[in-house]
């Protein structure tokens, strides 16, 4: 692999656009394979050059600050950082990244996995049970561990599960072997000129599959099912569903026994019972990962047991503890309406709800229309969405249910002591973005848990 980045890379311009934790590691693997190759680094923050400890030279340019994209369309080639959005530039130059050079060499090894939600938890969870199969197998993509850094750890025979983001996908031409899909919704807004431009980065994942390759998809999606069902897909095709029986994939039988079904043979594979994380999404995910593992030959009783020891993911339904008689989940990973709905659903007895923060456009109406109707009593709202979704509701009229709104997380915390009910839920769950006060949702759950802990 290392050889064939080298030869596609050699005697081009090239830029590396974005320099956080994702573009270090595509410098550092550059500046070993070709440390005489003269490399651009482009970086919106004008303090990438003093954060990274590095110095300007004659083999290393810097473009930071508001000129950081002066001149990148004079590159052969741009290296993306996924975070950096391009949706306003109208470029000829090559745009690649570290998923398109992974894919490009390894397509045939990878197992990908995307979707607008879920798409962590699946990934962690088909690799925990791969790893009870076979030891040579690696976990890279949207999870803090860029691809090449895990270079050296693979060889022809090594399984890669690799979860992707929309803007992993947006500019790849090679699809992973098995593809998983695992629902579309309002997301992003802020990355992508429309819905559809996300939609079309996160189809990528299949679109360029051929006749060998697997798809795994969510049948009960509408957005997937209408996009399967309208282009000619060559790959062979399994599905999961909790509504209705596939003849090929996963499907829920009476609402207990999940059964997995390929070449006319039905086989349970194990009670919903017996999944230990909470939520009709929860079980989706799991039937995505027995899917991914049967069609890989794993044992019946292999994925029986990655599943029951698999504990969840931080950040996800997470119980903090019981404080002052209220019970405080943290669920700052829902960024999405889609996913608070899921989490009250789950939950049940959710009494207070914290929710809002950086405003992308996303259509809040359903989840508007879902709050009012719903048993929970209490709202606290942060930030531009929470001003919207509050305002959304009241027009739906709430009068029955309670509305604050704060701006920070530790009014929100003293708030929900004086207004939950005893032994009620006290859930952190935003349907929004975190980036209108913090750096991510993993700062926001953190701070969230140290404040109810405190």
């Amino acid at each position: 692999m290392i050889n064939s980045i080298k030869q596609y890379l050699s005697n081009k311009k090239i830029l590396i656009l974005g320099f956080g934790v994702e573009g270090r590691s595509t410098f550092a693997l550059l500046r070993n394979i070709m440390p005489e190759q003269p490399l651009t680094i482009a970086d919106i923050d004008p303090k990438a050059l003093q954060k990274a400890n590095m110095k300007v030279s004659d083999l290393i340019s810097f473009q930071t600050g508001n000129a950081y994209l002066h001149n990148i369309e004079h590159f052969d080639l741009i290296i993306k950082s996924p975070g950096v959005s391009v949706k306003n530039l109208h470029l000829k130059t090559h745009i690649t990244s570290q998923a398109e050079l992974f894919l490009q060499n390894l397509s045939k090894q990878i197992i990908g996995i995307t979707g607008t939600k879920g798409k962590s938890t699946t990934a962690s969870l088909i690799f925990s049970i791969i790893k009870l199969h076979t030891e040579n197998s690696i976990f890279v993509g949207n999870i803090g561990i860029p691809p090449f850094d895990l270079i050296p750890s693979i060889d022809n025979n090594t399984i890669v599960v690799a979860e992707f983001s929309s803007h992993q996908l947006e500019h790849i031409t090679k699809s992973p072997h098995i593809s998983v899909l695992l629902n579309l919704y309002q997301d992003h807004l802020d990355h992508y000129n429309s819905f559809t431009e996300y939609l079309k980065a996160k189809f990528n994942i299949i679109n360029f599959q051929g006749e060998s390759d697997i798809l795994i998809y969510n049948d009960d999606n509408e957005l997937i099912k209408h996009y399967i069902e309208k282009i000619d897909l060559k790959q062979a095709k399994y599905a999961f569903s909790a509504i209705r029986q596939n003849q090929n994939g996963c499907y829920l039988n009476n609402d207990e026994e999940i059964v997995f079904s390929a070449e006319g043979q039905d086989r349970i594979i194990m009670h919903k019972a017996d999944i230990p994380i909470m939520g009709i999404h929860n079980m989706m995910n799991v039937m995505a990962a027995i899917s991914t593992c049967m069609v890989l030959g794993i044992t019946t009783e292999v994925i029986r047991n990655g599943i029951k020891s698999f504990k969840g993911l931080e950040h996800r339904i997470e119980y903090v503890g019981k404080y002052h008689g209220i019970q405080y989940y943290n669920d700052s990973i829902a960024t999405v309406p889609e996913a608070t709905i899921y989490a009250i659903k789950a939950l049940q007895t959710v009494d207070t709800l914290i929710l809002g923060g950086y405003d992308r456009g996303i259509d809040y109406k359903r989840l508007a229309t879902f709050l009012n109707e719903s048993k929970v009593g209490n709202f606290i709202f942060m930030g531009n969405a929470g001003e919207r979704i509050c305002e959304l509701m009241k027009k739906e009229n709430s009068q029955k249910k309670t509305h604050f709104m704060v701006s920070n997380l530790a009014d929100a915390i003293t708030i929900s002591k004086s207004c939950t009910l005893q032994d009620a839920i006290c859930l952190l769950s935003p349907a929004a973005a975190s980036y209108d006060a913090f750096t991510n949702y993993k700062e926001k759950g953190q701070l969230f848990k140290s404040l109810v802990r405190r």
